[in-house]
């Protein structure tokens, strides 16, 4: 298969130890392989060398299936685009995951990856509980993104890894070979395993009522992967959920590696302990490998975010076209809403309209137009900044406070010295 390379393997290893970052570590280093085909089951070296690929969850249902391969092609050859247009195949793919799930888990949100469910599970937990306690398992693995890390112990543990945060607790993983609790040392009976390992999660809810009013969420794996394939005790989940939910949290159950069947007798590994989660995450597999996912939660808890409402316009000042909006996740606190005043200035751009930010946190977007600018420039330029301010937060009221007033001066090109100003023409634009 040499034809499927673009060069020799050492001009690849050259190249990747060259330009990709050392910490994205390959498989059999000291001998690295040069994957360059899959098929089914298998993958294929540069020399036509065939594997047996034990490793790729995410390739779910085979290397390049060929209905995979053929819905791909069709769709990239129509229209790839935002889910906030309609579309047959979004709401389609919603209702098919929805029917392999148990009521009252009916509410889909779509991302691009596991990592980034996990992140949005934690912030509708977040924002559906108003707590901010979450409970996660010793070698627990959620994601890569900076949320996930301060919930995967996995990472955080690692030698020079960051600090965990206070608000995250970790619970004994339930292994009841080699755990805290092991077979059978403390028990014979798995049920009572389950029992001694849930408790340790009652203790950790029980705590955080007493210090902090309660617990955001319990996030887990339905069967732990990175922590050594682990497959808790009968009973575990059911009342590790108990506890949670007593202490005002909701469950999440990440089936990013384990779900869609890999269990072999249900479809969700959750499903093999008898419980219901509040908020499902998937992964990549659900696209055997190109970059869609999912959360799924109850409408209760979908209500909640959809109606959140958190106004990001904290202040409105200035005078004439001097005008200055700072951004804010938090009118009580005035958070500077940084990152939120960084998208705005680039979807703005993207709709042809020029702004920036600034302040000592950037978080101040700054209006300060040519003194030609007229009415019609003043109704686009506010009807769009009330349209990117609304994607990010759907339930905010409509921009009412933002007035620009101008003074406008126009050249009377027949004199040539300062005194050709005419200042008796004056232009004054309000947009409200």
């Amino acid at each position: 298969m040499a034809y499927l390379q673009s060069m020799p393997k050492s001009e690849t290893i050259r190249l990747r130890e060259k330009h990709v970052g050392a910490a994205c570590q390959l498989f059999f280093r000291s001998s690295p392989l040069k994957i360059v085909r899959g098929i089914a089951q298998y993958m294929y070296d540069e020399t036509g060398e065939r594997y047996l690929d034990c490793i790729n969850n995410v390739a779910h249902v085979g290397h390049c299936h060929p209905h995979v391969v053929e819905a791909g092609r069709n769709q990239m050859s129509l229209i790839s685009t935002n889910n906030r247009y309609l579309h047959d195949e979004l709401v389609i793919l919603a209702e098919r995951l929805v029917k392999t799930l148990p009521e009252p888990l009916s509410v889909c949100f779509f991302v691009n990856s596991g990592s980034e469910a996990n992140d949005l599970a934690l912030r509708l937990a977040r924002i559906h509980t108003k707590n901010k306690d979450v409970i996660t398992l010793d070698h627990a693995y959620h994601g890569h993104l900076t949320s996930m890390i301060d919930v995967s112990p996995y990472k955080f543990n690692l030698p020079g890894g960051p600090e965990k945060p206070e608000w995250v607790h970790v619970a004994p993983v339930p292994d009841i070979y080699r755990g805290k609790y092991v077979y059978p040392n403390d028990s014979q009976v798995e049920e009572e395993l389950g029992i001694l390992y849930a408790d340790e999660v009652g203790k950790i809810c029980k705590e955080s009522k007493r210090k902090n009013g309660g617990v955001c969420a319990f996030i887990a794996e339905s069967l732990q992967s990175c922590g050594g394939q682990i497959i808790p005790p009968d009973g575990y989940l059911k009342r590790v959920f108990e506890h949670v939910r007593e202490a005002g949290g909701v469950c999440i159950a990440d089936e990013v590696q384990v779900g869609f069947g890999r269990v072999g007798t249900h479809m969700w590994a959750f499903e093999t302990q008898d419980v219901v989660p509040d908020i499902v995450t998937m992964g990549k597999p659900m696209g055997n490998g190109h970059p869609v996912a999912a959360v799924i939660t109850t409408p209760e808890i979908a209500k909640s975010f959809a109606d959140t409402g958190v106004d990001l316009i904290g202040d409105v000042r200035g005078r004439g076209l001097f005008v200055g909006v700072e951004l804010v996740t938090d009118r009580e606190t005035r958070t500077p809403a940084t990152a939120e005043a960084k998208h705005v200035v680039n979807r703005m751009r993207e709709e042809k309209i020029l702004i920036s930010r600034d302040g000592p946190d950037s978080n101040v977007l700054k209006f300060k137009p040519p003194m030609v600018f007229s009415t019609q420039d003043a109704d686009r330029l506010v009807d769009t900044l009330d349209r990117v301010l609304e994607e990010l937060d759907g339930n905010r009221a409509p921009v009412t406070s933002i007035k620009l007033q101008v003074l406008v001066t126009p050249i009377d090109e027949t004199k040539t010295e300062s005194s050709a100003l005419n200042t008796n023409v004056k232009q004054s634009i309000t947009s409200s």
